[in-house]
């Protein structure tokens, strides 16, 4: 029995030397994160799978929401050599929750302390990230309180691991909350997207001089995209995406170093979240995108040796670089695109057809995909296809995904189906095009 006490004594001492020292300081007026005494950049993806993708990539860290499978993440990452954002979630108001009710209040500040006593010791926790856009759509400001309230809980428990928390986008009004509630948080998370070269100067102006993390970033969201004249949102084509991703961190992560220590590239997966394409880094199928070509370039410095193929336009009824079109019912289209392979590989094509979403939610809320249309589309294993406008009115998207048998690159097309013959012009061109620019 002496024996086995003496061996599990040794066990937790070996597991308590293994926990990384996270600590954040102010030096020369530059804001640095040191984990075990040396200076750690956050490289960072916001998700949980494909990791062994991240690492190659040149990744250092992963970011979750909530605790669900929090210790097969941590071993897995312990397993690769890369560190997690472990975040817990608080809950919204716009989803019922009543920071009124105390106990409620109590009973999630009690959820997060087991978590914190259950993984603090991991050796590869970096740091808890304390709920995420809470403050999205709500009213009631005891929110702020609530989570302060719980990392100062989290100091008293751990005090080897920074806190922080993470706000939709920031502003002037945000950061009042930000610098007069969270007293007990140590760096702030910003999520942020077409916005993110404001980001900087919100903070200046707002008076806010701490270390901040930009917590989830990548192509213009959907709710700052330009619209069809009906009202859906044009996204980015995979190549232009790409060309996001590498200048915004070029000039609004990297370039602001002194505050900023690091970012989570969104999303590290894939999910439908207005379509089925906007936000992932990688197909439904696991396969990567041009983006993280762009982001290992960041990364590393290098891109990878296999690149992803590129979309250059797209043509529609003989007119290039179209956004979108108004049909008539079951009247034929021509569609082409033109793309290419930076390697010389031989491109494979698939179109699909589906309508327009209408499950749309906001703040990342689960969303379910359209259910695809067979049968419309003439040759969709070729770079030129017809389609058949469908029978009903309605609201439509195509979708083509192009892949050299590993990676993946994506555009799609937003139409309308009308009855009758449309009275104006039909196809929208290039004029649009400069949204990839912003």
């Amino acid at each position: 029995m002496r024996f086995l006490t003496l061996t599990f004594i040794f066990a937790l001492s070996v597991m308590h030397a293994q926990v990384s020292e996270v600590a954040i300081r102010l030096k020369d007026a530059k804001w640095t994160l040191y984990v075990d005494g040396e200076p750690f950049y956050i490289r960072g993806g916001g998700g949980t799978v494909n990791l062994e993708q991240l690492k190659a990539a040149g990744g250092n860290t992963i970011r979750t929401w909530g605790i669900e499978q929090a210790q097969e993440i941590l071993d897995q990452a312990q397993k690769l050599g890369l560190k997690v954002m472990l975040g817990y979630w608080i809950q919204h108001e716009r989803h019922g929750f009543d920071y009124n009710d105390t106990i409620a209040v109590q009973n999630q500040f009690k959820q997060v302390r087991d978590a914190v006593l259950k993984y603090k010791d991991h050796p590869a926790l970096l740091m808890w990230g304390i709920g995420n856009e809470y403050e999205l759509a709500y009213s009631n400001t005891a929110v702020w309180r609530a989570v302060n309230d719980i990392a100062k809980m989290v100091h008293e428990l751990d005090p080897h691991h920074p806190t922080s928390t993470v706000t939709a986008g920031t502003s002037l009004e945000k950061l009042k909350f930000v610098k007069k509630e969270l007293t007990a948080i140590d760096i702030y998370g910003i999520n942020t997207y077409g916005d993110i070269e404001t980001v900087q100067e919100k903070l200046d102006s707002g008076g806010y001089t701490r270390p901040y993390m930009i917590t989830e970033w990548g192509p213009n969201g959907h709710w700052e995209s330009p619209k069809t004249p009906w009202g859906m949102s044009l996204e980015q084509t995979s190549t232009e995406k790409a060309k996001c991703y590498l200048d915004r961190y070029t000039n609004y992560i990297a370039a602001n170093n002194k505050q900023c220590i690091g970012s989570f590239a969104f999303l590290w997966g894939q999910k439908q979240e207005y379509t089925h394409t906007w936000y992932g880094l990688f197909t439904e199928k696991g396969e990567s995108t041009e983006a993280i070509d762009a982001l290992t370039f960041c990364w590393k410095g290098v891109y990878p040796e296999n690149r992803t193929p590129q979309i250059d336009s797209l043509k529609m009824d003989g007119i290039k670089d179209a956004k979108f079109g108004v049909f008539s019912s079951r009247t034929k289209h021509q569609i082409t695109v033109y793309a290419r392979d930076l390697n010389g590989d031989q491109l494979n094509y698939e179109w699909e057809l589906y309508p327009e979403s209408t499950d749309l939610k906001m703040g990342g809320d689960a969303e379910l995909k359209p259910v695809k249309i067979e049968g419309r589309i003439t040759k969709k294993n070729s770079a030129s296809i017809i389609l058949k406008s469908p029978n009903l009115e309605g609201k439509y998207r195509l979708f083509l995904l192009v892949s050299d048998a590993s990676k993946v690159a994506y555009v799609n097309i937003p139409f309308q189906v009308i009855a009758g013959k449309p009275k104006a012009v039909t196809i929208k061109p290039a004029v649009l095009n400069s949204f990839n620019n912003d």
